[in-house]
C-alpha cells in the first residue's frame, strides 16, 4: 500500500494501518463536534431547552397527588378506586356489621402506593372515610374531615416556614371524589351540608355511584337535578379550565365532553369477565354485560381522563387558591392551633357587617364607645 501525503500511520497487531484523512475532513470533523457541544445558529440563544430540564428533573423527582374519596357504605369506593389505577389498595379490608355501624365514628384512612407508568413515578395517596354517613346521627360526621384536611395544610405551613424545605412532603388534599347514591331523588341534606363545609378548603368532584341500577333517561335526570341544586346552594364544585384557543380541537372537544359529563355517573369493578373472546372489566348480569371502560355504558374512561389530563390543574388550583387562603387565614391569629372552623361564609359576613356597624356613623377610626363626636 503506498502511504499518501497526510496520512498517519498506527501499528496494530504487528501491522501497519495508515490513516488517510485530509487536512479539510479534519477540520469539518472538529467543526461538527463544536457545533454539536455549543450550536452557533443565528439567532439561537439555547433557552427554548428550559422545558426538556424542567421535564428531566420533574420525571427524576416523581409526582405526588393526594386523593379523598367520601360518600356512604356500600357505594362502591373502593372499588371504583382499583378501577381507576388498577391496583389493590385495600388486601385485607374489615367490613363492620350493622349493629357496628350503630356507634361507629368516622375514621381516616390514608393508603399510599407507588405507581410507575413508563418511567414517570407517581406517590399516589388515597384518604377512605369510612363510617361517613353510617351513624343514626350524622349531624357531625364530617368534622373529622375537615379537621384532616386543616391539619394537612398545617402540617405544610410548618414545613414550608422551616429551615430545611428542600424534601417537603405534600399531603395537602388536591382533590375530593364525593359519591351521591343513585337511588335517591337527588341531593340529601347531608351531602348539601358536607359539600357546603368543604368546598373553599378542596376541589369537589361529585360522581353519581353505581350508575348501572340507573337507565339512561334516570342517569341524565338524575345529572341535572344534583347541578340545579348545587347551584341553588351556592356550591362551589371543580370547574374544568377552559382550553388555550391555540390547542388541537380534539383537546378542546375533549374538554367540551368532560364539563357535559359533571357529575360523572360510573361503575367499578376488578372482575375480567370473557366477552367475545376477549377479556374486559365489567358487572355480568342475566340480562347482558356492563363494561366498565365502555363510555357508553358510563362515565368511567371520562372521570379517569379528567383525573390524569388535569391532575396538574387540580394541585395548582389546591396551592394558589386553597392553600393561600388557610395561609392568609392562619397568618392572621399566629400562635394559635388550628381549630375546626365551622361557620360558613354568610356568618363571616355578617360579623364583619356588625363590626362595621360599630364603628362611628361620622366615618372616623373611633369605635362609637370611645368616640367624641356627637357629644356636646
Amino acid at each position: 500500500m503506498v502511504r499518501q501525503p497526510g496520512c498517519q500511520s498506527t501499528a496494530y497487531n504487528n501491522a501497519t494501518v495508515h490513516c488517510c484523512l485530509s487536512k479539510k475532513t479534519t477540520s469539518l470533523v472538529k467543526q461538527k463536534q463544536t457545533s454539536t457541544q455549543f450550536p452557533e445558529a443565528a439567532g439561537y440563544v439555547g433557552f427554548a431547552n428550559l422545558p426538556n430540564q424542567v421535564h428531566r428533573k420533574s420525571v427524576k423527582k416523581g409526582f405526588e397527588f393526594t386523593l379523598m374519596v367520601v360518600g356512604e357504605s356500600g357505594l362502591g369506593k373502593s372499588t371504583l378506586i382499583n378501577s381507576l389505577f388498577l391496583t389493590d389498595l385495600y388486601p385485607e379490608r374489615y367490613i363492620p356489621g350493622a349493629a357496628e355501624k350503630i356507634e361507629r365514628t368516622v375514621q381516616i384512612e390514608a393508603s399510599t402506593v407507588e405507581i410507575e407508568e413508563r418511567g414517570v413515578k407517581l406517590r399516589l395517596t388515597v384518604v377512605d372515610t369510612p363510617g361517613y354517613g353510617d351513624a343514626i346521627n350524622s349531624q357531625d360526621c364530617f368534622k373529622t374531615i375537615i379537621q384532616y384536611i386543616d391539619n394537612q395544610f398545617e402540617r405544610y405551613l410548618h414545613d414550608e416556614s422551616g429551615l430545611n424545605r428542600r424534601h417537603i412532603v405534600d399531603n395537602r388534599v388536591h382533590c375530593c371524589f364525593y359519591f351521591i347514591s343513585p337511588f335517591g331523588h337527588g341531593l340529601k341534606p347531608l351531602d348539601v351540608e358536607f359539600m357546603k363545609a368543604i368546598h373553599s378548603k378542596v376541589n369537589i368532584v361529585p360522581v353519581i355511584a353505581k350508575a348501572d341500577t340507573l337507565t339512561l333517561k334516570e342517569r341524565d335526570r338524575l345529572k341535572k337535578r344534583i347541578l340545579d341544586e348545587i347551584a341553588e346552594h351556592g356550591i362551589r364544585i371543580y370547574q374544568l379550565p377552559d382550553a388555550d384557543s391555540d390547542e388541537d380541537e380534539e383537546f378542546k372537544e375533549q374538554t367540551r365532553i368532560l364539563k357535559a359529563s359533571i357529575p360523572f355517573s360510573v361503575i367499578g369493578s376488578n372482575q375480567l369477565i370473557e366477552v367475545k373472546g376477549k377479556k374486559i372489566r365489567g358487572r355480568l348480569y342475566p340480562w347482558g354485560v356492563v363494561e366498565v371502560e365502555n363510555p357508553e355504558h358510563n362515565d368511567f374512561l371520562k372521570l379517569r381522563t379528567m383525573l390524569v389530563t388535569h391532575m396538574q390543574d387540580l394541585q395548582e388550583v389546591t396551592q394558589d387558591l386553597h392553600y393561600e387562603n388557610f395561609r392568609s387565614e392562619r397568618l392572621k391569629r399566629p400562635g394559635r392551633a388550628v381549630e375546626e372552623d365551622m361557620m360558613d361564609k354568610d356568618q363571616i359576613l355578617l360579623q364583619k357587617e356588625a363590626e362595621v356597624s360599630s364603628y362611628c356613623s361620622t366615618g372616623c377610626s373611633h369605635r362609637v364607645l370611645g368616640c367624641s363626636h356627637g357629644v356636646n
